[in-house]
């Protein structure tokens, strides 16, 4: 089904900002699909007026609508919210809650008495191309009478569709298959319902009246189960089957109604079995039209570009005649393959088909059935997408859970030998019936599953059709450079162009008409100041005359000057080859379109200029027109360094007298754009001139490697001798999870990673990630995640700045370039004059980290004199080689990482007194230096949210603690319990100075809960886990280690503590 919401707009918003306005904002989810609204600036009553569309599988989901003030700097304010179930929209009329007005609500309930103010919706549902494996067992649920609409053996209910991907053998009992399953009438038995019923004609109509009279008059006092019913199992349900004799009645109105259900069943099926394939889809897109491609599920399992059309893959995917499914069936072991054909339902609304096939068995399994639905959801000739549901509800919790899988077939990248081409987008993702405990396990085996599976699918499908890979690109682009033909233009036509206009006929005429007025006029008497050979105008008009000839002779110059200009430039950078070894950029240019005109003649003489890494290319002019036609090929010389930006610069040619004019810019970015997609795009311009118009350029991009992957260890041999520190090149999983982590290209690896902090109004803990074209920061904190990435093109300055008595680290501070990097603006510290500024601190090792971000920031700045220089000056130390396996572990919430309990005590004081070794006082000094923490300090706690407060603790370890000494910085947030009877504080450190102390993070949980205020007696209750975010073989033993040291230090400080309470009484 899909679910269509507009957001309108709000009114009475609440004032979040100084100036008495806030910057609203709505985050749509369902389930987790989430959309965002546009920013409204300065508004309390805004408007968006946007439409969203959700691909909605179980009614039982809730709407979730947010809205936020957005902030330069910080969290953004939360204003209301509004929670819509989609069950009403079911017990609505035509399934649709229409434009209404709801009242926004705080997230507290002790809030009530705030005014959030209201927001208007209209929300929708639609039926179309949506499965239905979930409404039998929706219907039971509601109503409890799924055994009391049982029609006939043949008429038994199925399960939803799906494939079942069970090859997951680590994963225990609920790693086998993905989906679950519900119940429903096919589609194809509905049709032998009308069939069969169609020979009841002749019978009485005296009983099928009386049930129509029956039916009508329950229909006025129409309930949500009827509705469910009616929308989804299509039966006569005309009695509440509450007792076995009104099952009875209930079953014999069916079968004596044939007249009414046969209406009902050839309504909403015309098409059954009989039909052909392609009359079907041209049917159900006779329905569809307009319908929007849905968007990939959570988890992508092939995303591939093939040499066929998008009909042709889709009929050898899913037509009847093609044994494409068979064939992949058999070569994963599965046997008793059946397939249904396609049936369309509801004057063609749906078309779907049912496939059944016995799964292969496993070591953990046995073979089980497996029943799979597959549902057009839109099909117009061009783009096709199938929602695939599979259930196998014979394997453990087979029921709780189905998997459903998207295929998405498009056009694909247009080649110049103009073959057609298509793209398929396979993605997939769990949709759990009910909660269970398992929910971890089954996601990760039906991953597995799914992974290898489709391994095999793929491979099949390559034999079947021939995939578009990186060779096949390369061969694309030399077809399509090959194609081209260079814009020269001949001198003839040049100066057609130049002097074929008003103005210089104009001038010719004048000046033919002066010569013939000359030889006309006798020489008169010399008057006045003249004398022989001077000839001074004798009247004003003749001075006016003059003036006007003197323009005329200085623009006959002029155009004069830039034809001979031209001339000389009318080829440009066009089929200049490059030369060298390395990442080699190449761009053809085709044509322009909408230019602006800027001069008198309404036309312009358009020319671009492309800029990267310091090189600048530019095309040849055209004269006289704002569609030109370029095909102009550039070709940079190959640069060590992966290309991060491309400026291109298109200005009007005004000759070598004249400032040029712009007609519009635009930067290309390689770091947030596929390189497939810039193969053949259209680049919208930006400026005054060229947004005004809609100007746009016609590309073809093409970026290379020419030395492979060999690129990637001679770039990392070059950066150690800058770094000064031993680098390796990252396993290709770790490389994997990098580019996923910030949505970058393939092209992109890992040079080094760091746990630091990011300086803000609230210290955030996490990593930052280091690769050749970005710097990159994540954080999981609380259940709360920042992310964001910058270029180092974008840069600055970056400045070390010395630990001082507010910080007790050296820190970093990195200033952006004015309006670059806006995309990290909520990771950044301030503001000022457009510049972002970050700061970072608390390295594992300073040094390090300082001198590999200076030297990958000033090895992309820099000219190629000064990087020798640089690489020089620079020390060339030898450091451990960190291992970088498990990497990413750490970016993963701590609120999943299991924690052991190391101390558990009842302390005779009251709760109040308890947590000033919280409070950051005397107390707390004292007994945090008495168990051996030096240089004790805390911040002041700061509120974060409602009832959550957060500050920053510093320590050294003392010879005690450790016999290498060592350092601590740490996050500490404190909230009350949820009975209100207590605190809990949760902390998470970072070890400096101590050996393998970067491998790893402390998690610790204090839990001091008031027992009895009359007995002033605490429970005090500390959890400690850790975090890895490297792996090691000494994981075990210091594990070991770290839990029986804090135990001792936990006891021996509450101990301290208790004793100075009681001293203090």
């Amino acid at each position: 089904m899909r679910l269509n919401v507009r957001v309108i707009g709000a009114r009475n918003l609440r004032a979040m900002d100084f100036n008495g306005f806030s910057d609203p904002y709505v985050k749509l989810q369902v389930g987790k699909q989430r959309f965002k609204t546009k920013v409204v600036k300065m508004n309390l009553n805004p408007e968006w007026d946007q439409e969203f569309s959700f691909v909605v599988s179980d009614v039982r989901e809730v709407l979730k609508f947010c809205v936020y003030d957005e902030d330069m700097i910080g969290i953004d304010d939360f204003l209301g919210q509004v929670k819509v179930p989609l069950e009403d929209l079911l017990a609505a009329e035509n399934f649709s809650l229409g434009t209404q007005w709801y009242q926004l609500l705080p997230k507290s309930k002790s809030d009530k008495a705030v005014d959030c103010g209201e927001i208007c919706l209209a929300i929708s549902l639609e039926t179309a191309g949506a499965t239905r494996s979930w409404s039998d067992d929706l219907a039971t649920e509601l109503t409890g009478i799924h055994s009391d609409y049982s029609l006939s053996s043949s008429q038994s209910t199925g399960t939803s569709l799906a494939l079942a991907y069970q090859e997951n053998e680590a994963s225990k009992e609920d790693n086998i298959n993905e989906y679950s399953d519900g119940s429903e009438i096919h589609e194809e038995d509905k049709c032998s319902i009308g069939r069969e019923q169609t020979t009841a004609e002749a019978k009485p109509n005296g009983i099928s009246s009386g049930a129509e009279t029956s039916k009508a008059e329950k229909l006025d006092k129409t309930s949500l189960v009827d509705r469910v019913c009616q929308m989804f199992v299509r039966k006569n349900d005309d009695a509440v089957p509450t007792t076995s004799l009104a099952k009875t009645e209930a079953s014999e109105e069916v079968q004596e109604a044939p007249a009414g259900f046969e209406a009902s069943v050839s309504q909403s099926d015309d098409m059954c079995s009989e039909a052909p394939f392609d009359e079907l889809l041209r049917s159900f897109e006779s329905r569809h039209e307009g319908v929007e491609m849905p968007v990939n599920l959570q988890g992508i399992l092939i995303n591939q570009s093939y040499f066929t059309s998008p009909n042709d893959l889709n009929n050898l995917l899913f037509s009847p005649d093609s044994d494409f499914r068979r064939t992949l069936v058999q070569l994963q072991g599965c046997t008793d393959f059946t397939s249904e054909p396609w049936i369309i339902g509801n004057g063609g609304e749906t078309l779907k088909r049912v496939i059944t096939y016995t799964t292969a068995p496993s070591k953990l399994v046995k073979a089980v059935r497996a029943t799979e639905e597959q549902s057009y959801l839109k099909a117009d000739g061009k783009e096709y997408s199938v929602l695939l549901s599979a259930s196998t509800p014979d394997v453990p919790c087979g029921t709780y859970f189905r998997t459903e899988v998207l295929f998405r077939i498009m056009p694909g990248p247009e080649l110049d030998s103009e073959q057609q081409t298509s793209h398929l987008v396979i993605s997939w993702r769990m949709n759990f019936l009910q909660s269970t405990m398992m929910k971890g396990i089954i996601e990760n085996g039906a991953r597995q599953g799914l992974e290898q599976n489709y391994a095999q699918f793929l491979d099949l499908l390559s034999e079947k059709v021939k995939p578009i890979d990186v060779e096949d690109a390369g061969s694309d682009k030399e077809q399509v450079l090959s194609s081209l033909q260079g814009g020269q233009e001949s001198d003839w036509k040049i100066a057609f162009l130049y002097f074929c206009n008003f103005g210089v006929l104009s001038s010719l005429f004048v000046a033919l008409y002066i010569v013939v007025h000359v030889s006309l006029v006798n020489s008169g008497a010399v008057q006045g100041l003249e004398f022989p050979g001077l000839d001074l105008p004798d009247s004003l008009s003749e001075i006016v005359m003059g003036g006007l000839l003197f323009l005329q002779v200085q623009n006959m110059y002029k155009k004069l000057m830039c034809f001979f200009q031209a001339r000389e430039q009318k080829v440009g950078d066009h089929g200049v080859k490059a030369q060298g070894d390395g990442w080699l950029l190449t761009v053809a240019l085709i044509e322009g379109t909408k230019l602006a005109p800027v001069d008198a003649t309404g036309f312009s003489d358009p020319y671009v200029v492309f800029t990267c890494n310091g090189k600048t290319k530019t095309s040849s002019i055209k004269f006289q027109t704002l569609e030109p036609q370029w095909n102009d090929i550039f070709e940079f010389d190959a640069m060590d360094d992966p290309p991060s930006v491309m400026n291109v610069h298109v200005y009007d040619f005004d000759g070598p007298f004249d400032e040029v004019t712009s007609l519009g810019h635009a930067e290309i970015n390689f770091v947030k754009s596929n390189l497939s997609e810039l193969a053949d795009v259209w680049i919208p311009l930006q400026g005054n001139l060229a947004q005004s118009r809609q100007s746009k350029l016609h590309l073809r991009i093409f970026l290379n490697n020419s030395k492979g992957t060999g690129m990637v260890t001679e770039y990392l041999s070059k950066m150690e001798k800058e770094v000064g520190k031993k680098m390796t090149l990252r396993s290709p999983r770790t490389n994997t999870a990098f580019q996923e982590l910030f949505s970058l290209p393939a092209e992109e690896f890992l040079i080094s990673s760091f746990t630091c902090y990011l300086k803000r109004k609230l210290h955030t803990q996490g990593h930052l990630f280091l690769s050749p074209r970005i710097i990159g920061f994540y954080s999981s904190m609380f259940g709360r995640k920042t992310k964001f990435f910058f270029l180092w093109e974008d840069i600055e300055d970056i400045q070390a700045i010395p630990p001082s008595l507010s910080s007790w680290s050296p820190s970093l501070a990195i200033i952006l370039h004015k309006g670059r990097g806006m995309d990290a603006k909520h990771g950044a510290k301030s503001v000022e004059n457009g510049k972002l500024k970050f700061s970072l601190q608390s390295f594992a090792s300073f040094s390090v980290a300082n001198r590999t971000i200076m030297a990958l920031w000033k090895a992309r700045s820099l000219s190629s004199e000064t990087k020798v220089q640089i690489a020089e000056e620079q020390s060339h130390n030898n450091t451990l080689q960190s291992e970088d396996s498990g990497i990413f572990a750490g970016v993963e919430d701590s609120k999943s990482l299991q924690m052991s309990e190391v101390f558990s005590s009842v302390i005779s004081a009251n709760m109040a007194s308890l947590m000033e070794v919280f409070g950051g006082g005397s107390l707390e000094m004292k007994v945090m230096e008495k168990v051996g923490c030096l240089k004790y300090s805390a911040t002041q706690w700061e509120p974060d949210k409602p009832d959550e407060y957060q500050r920053q603790i510093h320590y050294k370890f003392s010879r005690k603690l450790s016999p290498v000494g060592g350092e601590v910085t740490g996050t500490q947030l404190k909230s009350p319990m949820p009975n209100n009877k207590g605190w809990i504080i949760e902390e998470v450190m970072e070890l400096q100075g101590v050996l393998l102390g970067d491998f790893f993070t402390l998690h610790i949980k204090y839990q001091v809960e008031d027992l009895a205020p009359k007995q002033k007696a605490c429970s005090v209750q500390v959890y400690l886990g850790i975090e890895w975010s490297k792996t090691t073989r000494h994981q075990k033993r210091i594990e070991k280690n770290v839990l029986s040291s804090s135990s001792a230090r936990l006891k021996e400080m509450f101990s301290l503590a208790s004793k100075q309470l009681s001293h203090a009484r």
